[in-house]
């Protein structure tokens, strides 16, 4: 699994896929280029679910390097987000239409039930945990990521919160939601990073659209989620949670999530915050393919 199979492209493949009366954007890394690679030849599948204000860019180190260890990388772009539709109903946006973009758009891809390995990050995280209880997916991979609110006060409270800053990047645009979205303090560790890497996520956050955004809070933010929780003791596959050191409050909401998954492993990245495959992405890329080799 080191080097790409034959018949195979390391270089990334961007398309869009036309699904549920939307567009949802792809980009792909390792995609094989014959039709007629057999079952014992194809490549290992890994799905990525990038987070709030990301896109396929946000996976394009992590994608180069998974596609050279000798995996099928698929990055898809949620809704709102990308080159995806960005609808005006919210509702859209929604956790259950979330699950059925992800699903058809794989399923027209050519990825079959029980062969992909699917992996979020933050909302694409919340996202992956809502669509691997499907039972599409050979495993899962949570990158600081949360089952959902407890109570249904928490839930109100953080869709007044999510209203608010829908409402923000309506009034005053994508570009000044960013200047106060990246000095939050979930993600101060970012400041350790390069600055030609934080300019280069910032220009692709900047590529996303005040509609997509402000609705994406609305139909699929924190507060609309449900609360998996009781849920987690039915996912029948192997899980690994994966958050940084730096991060408290995730660190703390994945080891509850362990205690409660009957096949989980979490690893603690140290000296990385929220965004762990920015900040540590030797490491995180490391992590990942231990566990899926482990798989096999």
């Amino acid at each position: 699994m080191e080097m790409p199979a034959p018949n195979t492209t390391t270089d990334a493949m961007k398309s869009s896929i036309g699904i549920n009366g939307v567009q949802i954007g792809l980009q792909e890394w390792g995609r094989p280029t014959s039709t007629t690679t057999s079952t014992e030849e194809r490549r290992p599948v890994i799905v990525l679910l990038h987070g709030f204000t990301g896109s396929t860019e946000s996976w394009r180190t992590q994608g180069e390097i998974f596609a050279h260890r000798g995996f099928h990388v698929i990055a898809l772009d949620m809704l709102g987000h990308g080159r995806s539709s960005a609808p005006d109903e919210p509702q859209r946006y929604a956790m259950e239409h979330c699950r059925a973009d992800i699903l058809a758009a794989l399923q027209q891809s050519g990825i079959n039930s029980g062969e992909a390995i699917l992996l979020g990050y933050s909302m694409g995280g919340r996202i992956a945990l809502h669509t691997a209880l499907s039972g599409y997916f050979r495993a899962l991979i949570l990158e600081s990521a949360t089952p959902g609110l407890t109570t249904e006060q928490e839930r109100e409270q953080r869709i007044r919160s999510d209203e608010a800053l829908a409402s923000c990047i309506e009034q005053y645009g994508v570009e000044s939601f960013m200047d106060y979205w990246e000095r939050r303090p979930l993600f101060s560790t970012q400041l350790t990073m390069p600055l030609r890497i934080r300019q280069q996520l910032r220009q692709q956050r900047l590529q996303n659209s005040v509609t997509g955004l402000s609705n994406s809070l609305r139909g699929v933010g924190t507060g609309a989620q449900p609360d998996l929780r009781t849920r987690l003791s039915t996912l029948a596959i192997p899980v690994l949670l994966i958050t940084g050191s730096e991060d408290s409050k995730f660190t703390k909401i994945a080891e509850e999530m362990f205690q409660l998954l009957p096949q989980a492993q979490h690893t603690i990245v140290p000296e990385s915050g929220h965004t762990v495959h920015f900040e540590q992405s030797e490491a995180f890329a490391t992590i990942v393919y231990k566990f899926c080799q482990s798989l096999s």
